[in-house]
């Protein structure tokens, strides 16, 4: 597995992360994002979005589990925080999801087992006013 660790000094730098990450993406791409709150994982997937075709407003499915949005490819934004199980996650219907789309996971601890292998993962820190994002893949 490879990482890279990038500075995100600016919300310019957290675009252009977004940008070149959505050139990668194709139907069945899954990321997960980890972070405390406000470390940037929702910013970044307002902009991902938005660089995959995404008109709508993106917003935080913190309440609502799932959030799903019309792109080039259908797009499903998922926060798992307030869930406390893996069998919690098999409700979802995760697995359909990974081939319909991109999934998009937020607080993906919780799913760790259910991840596919090829997950991309972006890990965003936020430490004396300094944020990074270390990314992993395969």
């Amino acid at each position: 597995m490879q990482t890279q660790e990038i500075n995100l000094n600016s919300k310019e730098d957290t675009r252009e992360l977004a940008r070149k990450i959505a050139k990668q993406l194709v139907k069945g791409s899954v990321l997960a994002l980890y972070g405390q709150l406000g470390t940037g994982k929702t910013f970044f997937t307002q902009k991902l979005c938005k660089f995959l075709g995404v008109s709508e407003v993106v917003s935080s499915p913190s309440y609502v589990l799932m959030n799903e949005y019309r792109g080039k490819i259908p797009i499903f934004h998922l926060d798992l925080y307030r869930l406390t199980s893996w069998e919690e996650v098999l409700e979802l219907g995760l697995e359909e999801l990974f081939e319909s789309g991109i999934t998009i996971i937020e607080w993906p601890e919780v799913a760790e087992e259910l991840l596919p292998p090829n997950t991309l993962k972006i890990k965003f820190n936020l430490q004396n006013n300094i944020r990074t994002a270390v990314i992993s893949y395969n």
